[in-house]
């Protein structure tokens, strides 16, 4: 029987987002929170953290707070960057201590973005993380690709049959255990080494959360009003990544309302206080009626200042990307598409604005 509860615990919004988005699909009622909330419903709740844009020894409290907190859902999940940016170690640790859990099953892989995990070293498209772009991320630049040098503790298992046999054996004792993946059948057979999902900390990408929706399907998924008509989608880039620049590129020449950030300021918050601004006086005036955000900090601060306190979720148009409305009160219902800044080829983003006025690209 599929769990009635099911808690997402993310670093950003994004993360949040792509992290709920297969549950969604796989008939659950979705929805992402930007703050954590006493009371868990049923179906998914996903719950954006902030640790990303905090010290380490914040990110660690703010995790264990919030595992602590939703202890009680039957499946736990927290999301880690699938290049792994961010408090990787100290997250996954504070988590399992927070969520009484015996042991955490650590899968950042995603296949469907390229990113694979091959002998307990992390790939994107072939090039060890910590030789590829994501080694110069500006806020979180990756240092190594090696899992067993971020988390020493750690055992590794392989995909082989033989080493996921023994799993259940092994999370009976306890512990961190690290597993490679570079298929989708691969992250399947993770998850139905253990049968009782319940008992473990499930650490991971949207990977992961596709191989566990798939697994703890609904037969009928729950049913959403239609999404109010788009007539005139913003995009807002806020992510450096030069895979969302090649997509703002991309989108510029095909005539589509976008809004980035400035480069320069002499307060590094100023661009990003200053792009929410415009964005809520163009929903308020009518200019822009849905939005397309990539990057989870600038997705984060421009929902947060149109008042929504979270996302229904309504489906996941392509892999990593969520499609939903904004819920909060006095939060207007504005379709919102939402994708991590790594995330995607160069038509991307025009084909998500596209998506959001009901379009063909």
């Amino acid at each position: 029987m599929p769990p009635s509860t099911v808690v997402v615990l993310a670093d950003d919004l994004t993360s949040a987002a792509d992290g709920a988005a297969p549950f969604r699909r796989s008939g659950h009622r979705a929805r992402v929170l930007f703050r954590p909330a006493p009371a868990v419903g049923d179906g998914v709740t996903a719950v954006d953290l902030g640790t990303r844009i905090v010290d380490e020894t914040g990110a660690a409290a703010r995790t264990r707070r919030a595992a602590a907190t939703y202890a009680d859902a039957e499946l736990v999940l927290k999301t880690v960057d699938s290049t792994l940016r961010g408090h990787v170690a100290a997250e996954l640790r504070a988590a399992l201590a927070g969520s009484g859990r015996r042991a955490a099953i650590l899968a950042p892989a995603f296949p469907a973005e390229g990113r694979t995990t091959v002998a307990g070293v992390q790939y994107v498209r072939g090039v060890r993380v910590d030789a590829s772009e994501f080694a110069r991320d500006p806020a979180h630049p990756v240092r190594t690709a090696d899992l067993a040098r971020v988390l020493p503790e750690a055992v590794l298992v392989e995909p082989e049959p033989a080493g996921l046999a023994g799993l259940p054996r092994l999370v009976e004792k306890g512990g961190v255990f690290v597993c490679s993946a570079v298929s989708d059948a691969d992250l399947d057979a993770v998850v139905a080494a253990l049968p009782r999902a319940e008992e473990v900390l499930w650490v991971g990408s949207p990977g992961l959360a596709d191989a566990l929706a798939r697994a703890h399907s609904r037969n009928l998924a729950a049913t959403l009003p239609e999404l109010p008509p788009v007539h005139r989608p913003l995009a807002v880039v806020g992510s450096a990544n030069p895979a969302s620049r090649r997509q703002l590129a991309a989108l510029r020449p095909v005539g589509a309302a976008v809004h980035t950030p400035e480069e320069r300021a002499a307060d590094p918050a100023e661009p990003l206080v200053r792009l929410t601004e415009e964005v809520r006086e163009r929903v308020r005036d009518g200019q822009a009626d849905g939005l397309v955000l990539t990057g989870g900090e600038t997705a984060a601060a421009v929902l947060g200042a149109l008042g929504a306190t979270g996302i229904e979720l309504y489906d996941e148009p392509e892999p990593g990307i969520a499609r939903g409305t904004l819920h909060g009160p006095g939060a207007p219902r504005l379709p919102v598409l939402i994708k991590a800044g790594g995330f995607g080829d160069d038509g991307t983003l025009v084909r998500l604005t596209a998506l959001l006025a009901g379009e063909t690209p």
